[in-house]
């Protein structure tokens, strides 16, 4: 016999840890726009001169922030199911911070190029920003075409680029604690194995909700 208590559990549990892994550039972000607003510098800036284009930066964070924090509710179904308009506007609100974070990425790792970053990792993330925002496109047009399914399929994939840099302190932290500091090619490697690692997790859950629906 089934209670609503294992359920709830289930519904809450998935934005509760998808919130926790996307602390890390909320935090991140949070502490840089406090930075470019007067206050101390408290993470490294990574050879980057922000204030020569603050503007790009702060639509950046603050479109990476909200894509964060919103995008996990829209992973608990209860609350989905019960809140049906506010899911629509939600999900407007996402794709178009999704598509501002992606196209401010693009243009910093584009502009704000530092000398010591391998090319490798350029390219990688030139790649993966143009992928979240072919992922948000098809994830909007299938919604118009009442594709459900594909709806699903593609804005969790696009939710799961957005949610990289979680990721990427475990990867690249977890090699620092071992290693020590990677070289410009390991970083690349370490930085595109977070986002294949949360590539990876999305194809899996989307697999498994569509063999649920059909069962």
């Amino acid at each position: 016999m089934t209670t609503t208590t294992p359920r709830r559990r289930t519904t809450w549990g998935v934005p509760a840890g998808l919130i926790a892994l996307g602390l890390v550039p909320v935090v991140a972000g949070s502490l840089r726009l406090a930075e470019l607003g007067g206050g101390p510098q408290l993470i490294a800036s990574g050879g980057r001169d922000y204030a020569s284009a603050p503007g790009f930066l702060v639509a950046h964070i603050v479109a990476v922030i909200g894509y964060a924090v919103l995008g996990a509710f829209q992973f608990a179904p209860g609350f989905r199911a019960r809140r049906r308009g506010w899911h629509r506007v939600a999900g407007r609100l996402l794709v178009g911070c999704g598509l501002v974070g992606a196209v401010s990425g693009l243009w910093l790792s584009l502009f704000q190029h530092r000398p010591e970053i391998s090319p490798l990792l350029t390219g990688i993330r030139l790649v993966v920003g143009t992928a979240w925002i072919v992922f948000l496109v098809l994830g909007f047009t299938a919604i118009r075409r009442r594709d459900f399914a594909g709806h699903r399929a593609w804005m969790t994939r696009a939710y799961a680029i957005a949610l990289g840099a979680g990721t990427q302190a475990f990867t690249v932290g977890g090699w620092q604690l071992a290693v020590g500091t990677p070289d410009p090619f390991a970083e690349s490697l370490l930085m595109l194995a977070g986002w294949l690692v949360n590539l990876a997790v999305a194809e899996w859950a989307i697999r498994r909700s569509t063999a649920r629906r059909a069962a």
